[in-house]
């Protein structure tokens, strides 16, 4: 039996990440399905200097989201609705260790245009864009909460990088609404 739509906007979002990270020079695990249950699906390590510092590696976990809803800008972010309070919950607490962000992949409407493939390229279309969610709001219902993720926060190999780097200098980011 094929996978379901949601399940391959799962696999391309992993997919994304693990392109991203690699890019960078940064290692990404995929985690078990018990920590997927956590609301974790990869885990970052970086391993190399952080600048004016003494620390040599940084790991952070990555709740991953694929969508193919159109994107809606508003004061240069874009919206997306998370379904899950309790990873809401989890996510948007700084009690834990190692620190967490939310990445969501971004994907065309119609899966025919997800992604490409010549002998001269493999392209994806589209793109994902990270937020930590630390120091957000508790939710007002049950069923769901909007997140803000900034257009500025595209997931590059470089913001990558820039994101460990902050994150072992001990610079979390922390979330604000438009």
């Amino acid at each position: 039996m094929p996978l379901t739509s949601q399940n391959i906007e799962s696999e391309l979002s992993y997919a994304y990440l693990h392109a991203i990270a690699s890019k960078a020079g940064i290692n990404c695990s995929i985690v078990n399905r018990h920590s997927d249950n956590y609301g974790t699906d990869a885990t970052i390590d970086y391993y190399d200097n952080i600048p004016n510092t003494y620390i040599t590696d940084v790991s952070f976990r990555v709740q991953l989201k694929a969508t193919t809803k159109a994107i809606v800008e508003n004061k240069g972010h874009f919206s997306y609705f998370l379904k899950e309070i309790d990873q809401y919950d989890r996510m948007r607490t700084d009690k834990g260790q190692p620190h967490r962000i939310l990445v969501v992949l971004f994907l065309p409407d119609k899966p025919d245009e997800w992604l490409d493939c010549t002998p001269d390229q493999l392209i994806l279309k589209k793109a994902a864009y990270w937020v930590c969610l630390y120091g957000a709001d508790e939710s007002d219902n049950k069923t769901g909460v909007t997140i803000y993720l900034p257009k500025a926060n595209l997931l590059t190999p470089s913001s990558l990088i820039g994101l460990a780097q902050n994150v072992g200098m001990g610079n979390i980011p922390i979330y604000k609404k438009p």
